[in-house]
Order: structure tokens, then sequence, then C-alpha cells
């Protein structure tokens, strides 16, 4: 055996009990939708920790190539520190809608049918919110070293694995682009000059009382 692996085992399971698992797996997934209203209701911690080690934290879940692992997850809970950061969101937002695509541009025609302008309410509602930032280079032995082994995909799937996690429990969330106020939120947080901030993430318990989802139509190619 090479140095350094290890045996690897899972459990054998019965066809029967694959199709099983694989049915109320999926039953689960195709539940989830982009949620923009939550409760106040707090998450227990324990819940958002394993949730963030699915996605990715030590003896990672999540694939990376080189096993670099190259995410970081900022869970910000402050109030304070939540409205900063849709303040800097909304105000990028609102750049997007007047100046830099104008009223009749695709894209904002594209996000019209959301019926959404530029503020993010959900950012502050939530009591959670997740910053995911990835790694832009290393410094090995006082050397900057830039990476260059898919460090976005690897984040990329690591999220998706967090976005199934918090389907599973039975939460809700949605996901927001920063746009271009990444390096504003990067410094708010304190970040160190080697993250990129990626996409934002909030989640929670549905608000129960508000049935306002809509669902865009599906185009099945």
């Amino acid at each position: 055996m090479m140095q350094n692996w290890v045996l690897y085992h899972i459990p054998y399971m019965h066809e029967r009990e694959m199709l099983r698992a694989s049915q109320h797996f999926y039953e689960q997934m195709k539940m989830r939708r982009s949620v923009r209203s939550f409760s106040s209701k707090p998450v227990p911690l324990k819940i958002v920790q394993n949730l963030i080690k699915t996605a990715g934290k030590g003896p990672s879940c999540s694939p990376s190539a080189g096993n670099a692992q190259p995410w970081k997850f900022c869970v910000v809970v402050s109030d304070v520190r939540k409205a900063e950061i849709r303040a800097l969101i909304e105000a990028d937002e609102k750049e997007n809608h007047i100046r830099r695509h104008g009223e009749g541009s695709e894209w904002v025609m594209g996000v019209s049918q959301l019926e959404q302008t530029w503020t993010r309410p959900y950012l502050t509602d939530a009591p959670l919110l997740l910053i995911v930032c990835h790694e832009i280079f290393t410094t090995v032995e006082n050397k900057e070293i830039r990476l260059f082994q898919y460090n976005e995909l690897s984040t990329a799937i690591s999220v998706g694995m967090l976005l199934s996690a918090i389907q599973y429990v039975g939460l809700s969330t949605v996901v927001t682009s920063p746009l271009n106020a990444g390096p504003q939120i990067s410094r708010l947080l304190r970040r160190p000059q080697n993250e990129c901030v990626g996409i934002s993430s909030s989640f929670a318990f549905y608000k129960a009382d508000d049935e306002s989802v809509s669902e865009l139509e599906l185009l099945i190619v």
C-alpha cells in the first residue's frame, strides 16, 4: 500500500435499497427553491457546523483538485454586519440595473420575471448569512504561488453539497452574487488578501405563513 493511502470501504447496499434511497433523496432535492422569506427562528449552531463539515471542513466530504480545499465559509450572525453587507450588495445591484445594463437590456429583462429590483431584504431577515470565499493564491516559503488547480470549480462543488445538505435538513436558502461588491465585503470581514468572495447565501427556516414563493417555468432540454 502506498504511503498516506487509506483503505476505502462503503457499506453494501442492495439494489432495492439503492432505488429507495435515491428516490428519497430526489424527492427531498426536488423541493428546493430559492426562498426570499425567512423566519427569525435561530438555527442551532451544531446543525450549522454539520452543514459546513458536509460542504468541506477538515476531512472534507467535497472533492477538490489535489485536496487543496480552497474554500472558506464565513458565517455572519451579527445584525450590524449583515446590514453592512446588504448595503454593499444592494448598492452594486442598483448600479447594475440603472447604469451598467440599462432598463431595456437583456439581463434586466431576464431578472424582471422574478419581480425583484435591487433590494435584498432577505440578507438581513435570515438569522444566518454565509459568505463563501476561495483562495486565489497561496504562500509557500514566503513566495506567492497562484492557484490554478480548479479552485473556483472545487469551491462551486462544495457549495452544491452545502445547498443539498441545507435542503436535506429542512432549511431554506437563496444564493446571491456579490458582483463587484466582493472586495468590499472581503475587507469588511477582514479576510486575507489571498481570498476572493464568490457568493453569499442566506439560509434559515422558511417563514411558514408566507406562501408567495413563485416558480419560473422550467425549460426541459
